[in-house]
């Protein structure tokens, strides 16, 4: 018998979301979808794993059961939506289209600036010239003066987006459920695709010397730590979690904790010597192993976590629908050159939904923080 579990079910969502939007280029037509039916395996994840229970695949592509049972849904869905409208339906949705274009509910499609903030993810002057790439490309595209900020640590990005100084952010996925707790306005608009994975998820990891020693968690006790920032998803959140449940409390097991600020300050302490093991992303690690940082074979990976949801682009719900639905848009369409600021490998952006980060939530309130 096959088990399904949390993997197979985002397999399942995410090849029909790539059939359906490929079939509606096709049907020469936007098919309007509630996305609420891809909350589906979020939606049941955390209950359907126990009846579904499967081993942590090294695989990246779909099974071919799970393939054949997407393509068959999505066909009878596209079929639906590719069916010969009527007149009368040409012109409901004509009708619609026209509002859509211009305005909505009496809103203006667009704004006079765009204000963007980032966390700082790595070196400052690699992300900002990712940064001005992008605001270039948004400028160009939307027709507005784009501005975007690269805040000196992970709270002033949580801060200028609560407090609306900015309409915009690219955050971690703790960072943002840190800023709707202070400002419900706020939702996830676009999350970047990983690019060797084609998942919108990363991991977690734990790395130190390759002659350190330290061949487990339970050997960092007594050890120098860095974790990243206390906003951080994969740099503080996810090992944190791991730390409590082998009963480990990082100030009192360590023999020092330090916070970076930065995933790239964080491969500097190691390489330098400062610190004995880091909590860092996969994607960091890989880039500093390919950069020169941590020299090949002298660094090595303690442990990884289970797939993380990728952070999310944040706006506020309070900019007018128009403007964010075609903002949406561009960044899908942006060319991969320019999709992520945060320094990793991705291919292009796909719909992000408030319920996709459910289980960072789950975390964030286990340790009650």
């Amino acid at each position: 018998m096959v088990k399904y579990g949390y993997r197979e079910l985002n397999d399942l969502a995410f090849f029909i979301k790539i059939f359906l939007y490929l079939s509606g280029l096709i049907c020469k037509t936007r098919i309007k979808t509630n996305m609420n039916i891809f909350k589906l395996p979020k939606d049941i994840a955390s209950s359907a794993v126990q009846f579904f229970p499967c081993s942590r695949p090294k695989r990246l592509f779909l099974n071919p059961i799970t393939a054949g049972l997407s393509m068959a849904l999505a066909i009878s869905l596209v079929s639906t939506s590719c069916t010969p409208r009527t007149s009368s339906d040409r012109a409901e949705k004509n009708s619609i289209d026209t509002t859509g274009v211009e305005e909505i509910n009496g809103e203006s499609e667009t704004i006079s600036s765009l204000k963007i903030a980032a966390i700082p993810w790595q070196n400052s002057a690699e992300q900002e010239a990712k940064i001005q790439k992008l605001a270039n490309y948004l400028q160009e595209k939307l027709g507005v003066p784009v501005t975007i900020e690269l805040t000196g640590n992970y709270e002033d990005t949580i801060d200028l987006l609560v407090e609306e100084q900015v309409d915009m952010a690219y955050m971690g996925a703790f960072s943002y459920l840190k800023a709707r707790k202070r400002n419900s306005a706020l939702e996830p608009l676009v999350v970047p695709i990983e690019k060797i994975t084609g998942r919108p998820w990363y991991t977690s990891v734990l790395v130190t010397a390759a002659d350190s020693g330290i061949d487990k968690i339970e050997d960092i006790k007594g050890r120098q730590f860095s974790f990243v920032s206390p906003s951080s998803t994969s740099g503080f959140l996810v090992p944190s979690v791991k730390f409590q449940e082998l009963g480990i409390e990082p100030e009192r097991d360590f023999a020092r904790v330090e916070y970076s600020g930065s995933h790239n300050n964080s491969a500097e302490l190691l390489a330098n010597g400062e610190v004995e093991v880091i909590a860092t992303e996969i994607q960091a690690y890989t880039r500093e192993s390919e950069s020169g940082v941590f020299a090949s074979g002298e660094y090595k990976i303690i442990w990884e976590s289970d797939p993380i949801p990728n952070g999310p682009i944040v706006i506020s719900s309070k900019l007018p629908e128009p403007f964010r639905v075609n903002l949406r848009n561009i960044l899908i369409d942006a060319p991969e050159g320019l999709v992520d600021v945060s320094g990793a490998d991705s291919a292009g952006y796909t719909i992000a939904l408030d319920a996709d980060y459910e289980s960072i939530r789950q975390i964030q309130a286990r340790l009650n923080f």
